[in-house]
């Protein structure tokens, strides 16, 4: 499904995000992306999006490659993926209902689709009850839950969670990534980029760990181990 092939990301000012990195995701694994602050990480993500371009090498998302894409292309390989943000980003003045429910207004979808797809992934992360609530009645566990609801709205071959649980306390942190084991479980691919060591160790899921820009351990059952 995904695929890095010798990858290499210099930045103008002449910084290394990656250097030379390969692996692949199956459809349907559970992936932890673990490293220090500036180990690349998030220079992946990117890369993996179409937000970053390669400088070396081949970035592949299914029949895409990512590197090759026209902009008119990018919407439609956007939206095989949902990403889940650290920080939320929920529109303020709109309810969780609303902020699910304008991941798809801004894609053209119908009244009628909406009304349909947006309660049942809001029933699907536990907030079926919450769907007028506006993000300030929400606790910081709920926020990710609509987050995890907006990310999933387009039905997504993958999920990236980007530091999904920075932002709550060990209760909150603990069902996020249940409900993320959950979606997977479901067939949905799921990245996690994290620094939680606690969570990447309970998971005993495959872990990839970034040092410096290069891969330095593939582990199909890792633990998080940064040396």
């Amino acid at each position: 499904m995904i695929e890095f092939k010798n990858v290499t990301k210099v930045y103008p000012n002449k910084a290394v995000g990656v250097e030379d990195i390969s692996f692949h995701i199956k459809p349907g694994e559970f992936v932890s992306l673990v490293g220090r602050s500036g180990a690349g990480k998030s220079t992946i993500i990117k890369l993996l999006i179409g937000e970053e371009r390669v400088t070396k090498g081949r970035v592949l998302f299914g029949s895409y490659e990512v590197n090759k894409l026209s902009m008119k292309e990018f919407p439609q390989l956007r939206r095989q993926i949902g990403i889940v943000f650290q920080d939320f980003r929920l529109l303020p003045n709109k309810t969780a209902y609303e902020n699910v429910a304008f991941a798809l207004e801004v894609g053209g979808r119908p009244q009628s689709e909406i009304e349909e797809f947006v309660p049942q992934v809001l029933d699907m992360v536990g907030l079926s009850s919450k769907r007028s609530a506006f993000p300030h009645q929400l606790s910081g566990g709920e926020k990710q839950r609509v987050g995890i609801a907006r990310a999933m709205i387009h039905h997504p071959a993958v999920i990236i969670a980007d530091e999904p649980t920075g932002n709550l306390d060990e209760f909150n942190s603990e069902d996020i990534i249940k409900l993320l084991v959950r979606i997977n479980e479901l067939g949905t691919t799921v990245i996690l980029a994290t620094h939680d060591k606690n969570v990447v160790d309970n998971l005993n899921r495959r872990v990839i760990s970034v040092v410096d820009g290069r891969i330095a351990r593939d582990e199909a059952k890792g633990k998080y181990i940064i040396m």
